[in-house]
């Protein structure tokens, strides 16, 4: 035991064990294999022997000459109790038995027998580690909970700043839920390590002894960013100075370097993590801190190594003198120099770091001082096989504790189907969670299989879903929220009642938590995120199925909070997958059921006003949660959901707006040689609340009653007629057929206003139309920021000569095209360079900026360029469309509804077909679809504007569009025009007697449909 003598025990104990010293003779003479555990800190020896028992020799108070030998003091336990792990600090002495209870020892009288007192705050928590700094000490239970208690002025507890010291044990809830692999404590820090190799410090930090990178005191445990993915599994602390070990056997030190203690080959304190440059070609197993050295076990070359301070002899070596880089420590025994002997495999060290005492110990393995590695309760995949194999009803008891107490931990079960295989789960990080979810499937269907395994589980889970509104503070916290769902999945009341509970935790998280959790579903392997998609949409499915009779009854939305919870985990999920661009398909999400809710009110004929508003008053009390998940989590909806509700949004706006007339209407009278004169007119003198009536559309001097078509045919004119290029509105690009609109001031300065006016009446009154506007339109409305894919959409050979610079791999290539932070655009006939950014014409695009350019160059084309372009179109859109609904629709939902379906499926169309006064089989009809089949594909989108008003398809698809055929019954009917009501797809079509005469008039109609159709 080389350094400082604690006073020497009078005699001990031989064979099994060695106790080696230097430079003094061996320590323990008569039987070292009866050593269980030894301390040696804060100035006294402990040491508990395999029978239990504990002694203590104290410090022997400091003088001139040779401290005289102390006896020692035997600390007096009950019967039956064996001692496993001890540890002390300046007052007391921490005991800890085989069965997990921790006991204080006075140490503040040395002449003073005293009794250890059980620390009952703990309860009946089985502890399995302990540590003590100077003035604190902390203790980790085998149920994932960690305790400190003692002075906390430098955040040594972790506790927060409110507490200056604490006599009984407090729960440090910064880290609940975190698996724990090892605690140590400094003088006055106090460090942490998670089962997948995370790291943990707070308290004092003067001297950067918690790794930080900063000298700043933390009061609640911090991340040490700088030991991320290292496969920490072990730490130790020093006075100031902290250690911290990897599986690869690889030693980091930082803190105080004053005595040479990081082993740096310098005296400079460091406030990261440093590697132990000497030791890197070795492969060290253990490491241990004192005061001011440290202690290093490399098995390989059978070396302990030492470093620091040797004021008092504690690095073995022979001399007084400090040592700034790992020296071997000349280890003797009973006068030679010390072999390990034979066997390695069957032979362990144990390295012990005091105040200024170093201790080496050689044992046996089967010594019970060498399996001390005392951890969590964890689940691994052969204690499942006992589980659901063992039936013998003996063991029972000890299985069901085992559930219990791994199943209601929090901490546990995060700790538990890690993805061990090649050290995976120390990759844990924010977008990592380290568990192997194809091990967690494998436990939830053994156990499903065994109904008395399955209830324990679940009594377990119950509790712990009970005790999940934590903060968490790391990924591995967040574990539970990934493995429960599976294990829940069996379709009971009991697992869906969970699934609801654990739903709730989840919607309670901070923000940052969610964030996180988020990032960890969205690495998810496809099959097991779809499989929980599925599992909280069927949970949805049938609780909002359960409340759809009730729905009119509905008085407390609190009254189904219960569905609220799984659609919140559906809407985050559906974000998740927006986000890691749609690994499964959006359908997964859909709920029909919704569909059920989403009607708009329908009026009954006669009905005076205040009969038709109270219809409406209670239409919206009957719609009210409806709506309200709706539109929280749209995720649930259809496009054709999503329109039901738009619909539903404008009738109820409509109907509440117009008292005492909810069937008011706005009626446009408008020329068709004049119509965007007209219209400007009309829609500048229109009062807001004139924009929340249903439009109907009257052409001056046409017969007809809209009903739909006139008004369709309204929106589809003013398109053909704004888009035109020689209207000189929009920037038109010829090679997408597409427009956008002009960076140059327009003619009428509320010309956009305008547009956007009309965009959104159409909107609002369910009509198409069908502006060729790019997709980015539709996403700048959603706020959603525009790229270069948008770009190439609208522009494919700027986007595809953009595309080329971000590609390009040859500096010289990239310098050859001469491109610099600006644009070109012209402007009355002439070309002007806009700069990108300041200076922009100075600063050539190179391979380091390259990316900047292009994000400024598209940002330029959609947003700067027409900034107050777009900002008059909002205001526009928003003035037409009052409803606000519409924003659930995705960018490509929205331009669907209002611009229609460009798929054709004119086959479709013939089976939809309906007929009055015809039969399918007639010789009429039979020609008629001949006719139309052999036209080209632009005549029968002819023939969709002359039946509706639009050659668009509605956004419900062609499977939807339904028409009727009937009989003109005309007397002579080879005289007759085909005819088209547009409001309600009705072709009146003559009995022509061949197919030619069908075909010419037929023909003739669609050449002038604009005067054949009827509304």
């Amino acid at each position: 035991m080389p350094g400082r003598r604690a006073s020497r025990p009078a005699g001990s104990p031989s064979a099994g064990a060695s106790l080696l010293l230097f430079p003094e003779a061996a320590f323990f003479q008569e039987d070292p294999a009866a050593i269980r555990q030894i301390s040696c800190k804060r100035g006294c020896l402990a040491v508990v022997k395999t029978d239990g028992t504990v002694v203590v020799w104290d410090r022997a108070e400091e003088g001139s000459g040779q401290s005289p030998a102390r006896k020692p003091r035997h600390i007096n336990l009950k019967k039956k109790i064996k001692v496993d792990l001890l540890d002390c600090e300046t007052s007391h002495l921490l005991i800890l038995s085989s069965e997990g209870k921790l006991s204080e020892h006075s140490l503040a009288f040395q002449n003073v027998e005293s009794k250890p007192r059980l620390l009952k705050e703990l309860g009946d928590r089985r502890i399995v580690q302990i540590a003590c700094g100077d003035h604190h000490s902390m203790a980790l239970s085998k149920g994932g909970e960690l305790f400190a208690w003692g002075q906390n002025e430098y955040g040594q507890l972790g506790v927060g700043r409110e507490m200056s010291s604490a006599r009984e044990p407090q729960l440090v809830q910064a880290l609940e839920g975190i698996p724990l692999a090892k605690i140590a404590a400094g003088g006055f820090h106090s460090m942490a390590v998670s089962l997948s190799g995370s790291v943990y410090s707070w308290g004092k930090n003067a001297f950067g002894q918690l790794g930080l990178g900063n000298t700043e005191d933390r009061h609640s445990p911090t991340y040490v960013n700088a030991l991320e993915h290292k496969k920490t599994v072990f730490v130790s602390c020093g006075g100031e100075h902290t250690a911290v070990l990897s599986k690869d056997g690889l030693v980091c030190t930082f803190g105080a370097g004053c005595y040479g203690q990081l082993g740096h080959n310098s005296t400079r304190n460091e406030m990261f993590p440093r590697l132990v440059a000497e030791l890197f070609s070795a492969r060290v197993s253990k490491v241990a801190c004192g005061r001011w050295h440290t202690l290093v076990y490399v098995p390989d070359l059978k070396k302990v190594y030492s470093f620091g301070s040797g004021s008092e002899g504690q690095l073995g070596n022979g001399r007084k003198c400090n040592q700034l880089i790992p020296f071997p420590v000349d280890l003797v025994k009973k006068g030679k120099k010390f072999t390990q002997e034979g066997n390695a495999s069957e032979k362990q060290i144990k390295i012990i770091a005091g105040d200024n005492q170093s201790i080496v110990i050689s044992l046996k393995e089967k010594n019970s001082y060498a399996n001390l590695n005392r951890t969590i309760a964890t689940l691994e995949e052969e204690e499942t096989d006992k589980w659901v194999s063992n039936l013998d009803p003996n063991r029972w008891p000890n299985i069901r504790q085992e559930i219990k107490l791994i199943f209601s931990s929090v901490a546990c079960v995060n700790g538990s189907f890690l993805k061990k295989s090649q050290d995976e789960h120390f990759r844990t990080s924010q977008g990592v969670a380290g568990i192997n979810m194809s091990a967690v499937l494998l436990f939830s269907d053994k156990i499903v299989e065994k109904p008395k395994v399955y209830t324990e589980v679940m009594k377990a889970v119950k509790k712990l879903v009970q005790s999940l509104l934590y903060s968490a503070t790391s990924p591995e916290a967040l574990r539970v929220f990934l493995i429960l769902p599976v294990i829940l999945r069996k379709e009971d009341l009991q697992s869906d009642s969970l699934l609801c509970q654990l739903a709730q935790a989840i919607m309670s998280l901070q923000p940052e938590n969610s964030q996180m959790l988020k990032s960890l579903l969205s690495n998810l392997n496809v099959p097991f995120f779809k499989d929980l998609v599925d599992l909280y949409r069927r949970l949805s499915s049938f609780k909002l199925s359960s409340i759809i009779e009730q729905i009119r009854s509905l008085e407390q939305l609190d009254r189904h909070r219960d569905i609220i919870y799984p659609m919140f985990i559906l809407q985050v999920l559906y974000e998740v997958n927006c986000r890691t661009g749609f690994r499964i398909q959006e359908k997964n999400f859909y709920i029909p059921e919704v569909k059920k809710m989403l009607h708009p009110p329908k009026w009954k004929p006669r009905q005076n006003p205040e009969q038709m508003h109270r219809r409406i008053c209670s239409k919206l009390e009957e719609v009210k949660f409806p709506l309200y998940v709706s539109v929280r989590f749209p995720c649930i909806l259809d496009t054709e959901a999503k329109i039901l509700l738009h619909d539903l949004d404008r009738h109820m706006l409509q109907g509440l707006c117009s008292r005492p007339r909810p069937d008011a209407i706005t009626e446009l009278h408008v020329r068709r040689q004049h119509l965007l004169q007209d219209t400007w007119v009309c829609i500048r003198n229109m009062e807001t609340n004139q924009f929340q009536h249903f439009l109907k559309v009257c052409f001056i001097g046409e017969p007809g009653i809209d009903d739909g078509g006139p008004s369709q045919e309204f929106f589809s004119v003013l398109r053909r007629e704004l888009c035109a290029p020689e209207a000189q509105i929009f920037q038109h690009f010829e090679e997408s057929h597409l427009i956008w609109f002009s960076s140059q001031a327009p003619a009428q300065e509320d010309i956009y206003v305008l547009i956007g006016t009309v965009f959104g009446m159409a909107l609002y009154n369910m009509k198409i139309a069908a502006f060729p506007f790019p997709l980015a339109l539709f996403k700048k409305m959603a706020n959603i920021p525009l790229t270069l894919e948008d770009l190439k959409e609208l522009s494919p050979i700027e986007g595809r000569c953009l595309q080329a610079v971000l590609d390009e791999q040859y500096d010289d290539i990239l310098e050859s095209m001469m491109l610099d932070f600006t644009v070109m655009k012209e402007e009355r006939g002439s070309k002007v360079f806009i700069e990108l950014k300041e200076n922009g014409a100075n600063i050539p695009v190179t391979k380091y900026n390259r990316n900047e350019y292009v994000d400024a160059y598209v940002n330029y084309i959609f947003n700067d360029s027409v900034e107050k372009q777009f900002v008059d179109f909002m205001s526009g859109f928003l003035r037409g469309c009052p409803a606000r609904k519409w924003k659930i629709f995705l960018p490509v939902e929205l331009q669907v509804v209002l611009h229609g379906r460009t798929e054709y499926n004119w086959k479709q169309l013939e089976k939809n077909a309906r007929y009055h006064g015809y039969e399918e089989s007639d010789e009429t009809i039979k020609n008629f679809w001949a006719v139309f089949h052999e036209l080209p594909e632009e005549k029968k989108k002819d023939f969709l504007a002359f039946l509706t008003g639009t050659n668009c398809v509605p956004s419900q698809g062609m499977e939807r569009f339904a028409l009727i055929i009937e009989d003109a019954r005309k007397e002579n009917p080879d005289r007759w025009y085909p005819v088209a009501s547009t409001c309600f797809r009705v072709l009146s079509l003559p009995r022509y007697s061949n197919q030619d005469i069908l075909r010419e008039m037929f023909l003739s109609a669609l050449e002038h449909y604009e005067k054949f159709g009827l509304s």
